[in-house]
């Protein structure tokens, strides 16, 4: 399969563009909204390239929607109309003039493209510029050069929705209402690039190969690094063995690649830092409405963290948080009903796309209606209803530690036995998979997987609770205390809770007419996380482990919703490769990147589980 960023970019669109699908085709907007093309002046004088969409009836004035993107504003040409406009077809329908800008650096915008612009607080002169200056400035010309009613908005789904949260700080007077959705936050910490130092290998090399090459000379498209055909992604990394020839030709030859970049900091930099956009989420004005997916892979982190930032930085904000059982984007879909071998009852899409997103745009924009949302929207998963919440995480959760015991056991009881532990041997040239599907792109449904591929293997470990006599609800954030010990001098640690359905479960199939699915004795995958061991004390200052020295490892996971029903068990899986989402750890403390086939080796990993080094889990149930 090739591996382009054009097709991660187009399957992000396709969202869009298939949500509209029951709306107006192109001759309808073409009919009703006239295009313009204009390229907007910023204060250091670089032209951005914009594309503005204005409701031919003019006999009112309209407020302003914009999204910036590095991915394209196409189609160009002011003959030439997009399939869609919007974050959703009713918005479009409502009539906004919608603005699609290239940012800095992109496609046929001027200027040099910096991925996650650091942001300048202090600005001092017209050549201190960032996303939130290039915002402002947009917002400023818009306001003096089209008919509007004097208020703009901003939203955007993934990169788009970082440019939302960048604009956010000292915001244009007139930007009222902002919607970053899937927005990165932290790419070392938890978004696309790195988690908690671990570099997500697959993801990274299939997109950096065509994002950032050479651009044509009119603009309009890119000429990809290389292009790499597989369909087995395992096998294809396997064999590719260490990174550091990806610095060479015919991968990423160019040292101003991104991917360049990306390696040339395996630690938490000031690279890294500076482009660490929730610690500028202060004082903010605007109302917000940060939207995020349980299923998305590629920035649930940056959506939770986001809205956590504003919360924590800007008393008596206007900030609200939605959470679905979406994947990167899916809220943007015609209609959501289910997702892997979960089943929702009803369309979710429907709920979030005209009682929240239309609702929010409308009254702040417009001054039409209400918007009596409450401050947290999430979606539980295993009992399928939306909850509500006056604070995110809820206030009414009691940390409950589980802790793992001998022959698998977890258990709230305390560990009495002064001795107990259990070990494995991680071995780089046999990694643990991610999925059980042979496939040349990342399987999207990963994180709601049956994980029993996995718990069938040795170096695999797997911890559970008896059978459920309630239903036990799950509802924030999770930690797993490791105590460890190794052979080797690092390790990564993934942690993932499970959800294990009892004998003779079934589920409605996702057809109508279709069997019901069997669910006997599946693991279905609630949330995952990796943390790189190097990384335990600090994710700045990497340390490596000592021979057979005990030692605690956390790992936080991404909050959650779910509900495990009574019978169910809660499990919990333990192992120390992920791949190719994760690169492999040679298990030697060293910078991978430069790491040769030699210094990959074998390590013992034991999980120690006594009462004097106890490893657990803590679960934030609902009283």
């Amino acid at each position: 399969m090739k591996r382009n960023a054009l097709l991660c970019f187009l399957y992000l669109l396709s969202w869009v563009a298939v949500a509209q699908n029951a709306a107006p085709d192109t001759s309808w907007i073409k009919t009703n909204y006239s295009k313009t093309e204009q390229y907007i002046t910023m204060r250091d004088g670089v032209k951005l390239f914009t594309a503005i969409y204005t409701p031919k009836d003019d006999s009112q004035t309209y407020p302003i929607m914009m999204q910036r993107t590095p991915y394209s504003v196409r189609p160009y040409g002011e003959n030439n109309y997009r399939r869609a406009l919007g974050p959703n077809t009713l918005l479009m329908l409502e009539k906004y003039i919608f603005v699609y800008q290239d940012a800095r650096g992109r496609y046929k915008s001027e200027g040099s493209f910096r991925e996650m612009t650091p942001a300048i607080e202090n600005k001092k002169s017209n050549r201190d510029v960032d996303e939130s200056s290039d915002t402002y400035d947009t917002v400023e010309w818009l306001l003096k050069n089209t008919k509007n009613n004097g208020k703009v908005g901003q939203w955007g789904i993934s990169f788009p929705g970082y440019y939302s949260s960048a604009g956010l700080p000292n915001a244009h007077p007139a930007m009222k209402a902002v919607s970053p959705q899937a927005p990165m936050s932290d790419e070392f910490i938890g978004d696309d690039c790195y988690h908690n130092g671990a570099f997500f290998l697959m993801d990274n090399f299939g997109f950096y190969s065509g994002f950032d090459g050479l651009k044509s000379k009119d603009g309009t498209a890119y000429q990809s690094h290389f292009d790499a055909e597989y369909n087995d992604a395992y096998k294809y990394f396997l064999d590719f063995g260490p990174l550091k020839k990806t610095n060479a030709a015919p991968y990423f030859a160019d040292p101003n690649s991104i991917w360049r970049q990306t390696t040339a900091h395996p630690v938490y930099d000031e690279f890294w830092q500076s482009r660490n956009v929730k610690k500028h989420l202060k004082n903010i004005k605007p109302a917000v409405l940060v939207v995020g997916g349980w299923f998305d892979a590629e920035d649930l982190y940056g959506a939770l963290k986001t809205y956590a930032a504003i919360e924590k930085q800007s008393p008596g904000n206007n900030n609200r948080l939605v959470m679905g059982p979406w994947t990167h984007g899916g809220w943007a879909a015609p209609v959501w009903k289910g997702f892997a071998q979960y089943q929702f009852g009803k369309d979710v899409n429907k709920y979030y796309q005209e009682e929240i997103e239309t609702k929010f745009f409308n009254y702040y924009l417009k001054g039409k209606g209400s918007f009596d949302q409450p401050e947290v929207t999430v979606f539980e998963t295993g009992s399928n209803q939306w909850k509500h919440y006056d604070v995110w995480p809820p206030e009414n959760i009691q940390p409950t530690t589980y802790n793992f015991g001998p022959k698998g056991k977890m258990a709230v009881a305390r560990l009495t036995n002064d001795a107990g532990s259990t070990s494995y041997e991680s071995d780089p040239a046999n990694p643990v998979p991610y999925t059980s599907v042979t496939s040349g792109h990342r399987n999207n449904e990963y994180m709601a997987e049956d994980q029993r591929f996995a718990s069938k293997r040795p170096d695999v470990l797997s911890f559970q609770t008896d059978s459920l006599t309630e239903d036990v609800t799950l509802t924030g954030e999770i930690v797993a205390n490791l105590m460890v010990s190794m052979t080797g001098s690092d390790a990564d640690f993934i942690v993932k809770v499970i959800d294990v359905w009892p004998a003779g479960s079934t589920i409605v199939a996702a057809k109508e007419g279709e069997k019901p699915v069997a669910m006997d004795g599946y693991q279905q995958m609630v949330r995952a996380e990796v943390l790189r061991g190097k990384f335990r004390n600090s994710f700045s200052k990497p340390e490596p482990f000592v021979k057979d020295k005990i030692e605690k490892v956390t790992v936080k996971l991404n909050e959650v919703a779910h509900t495990f029903k009574k019978g169910h068990r809660i499990m919990v899986q333990v192992q120390s490769s992920w791949f190719p989402l994760v690169d492999r750890n040679p298990q030697k403390f060293i910078n991978i990147f430069e790491a040769s086939e030699s210094d990959f080796q074998k390590s013992r990993i034991t999980i120690h589980h006594n009462a004097k080094n106890p490893s657990s889990i803590t679960l934030p149930v609902m009283r």
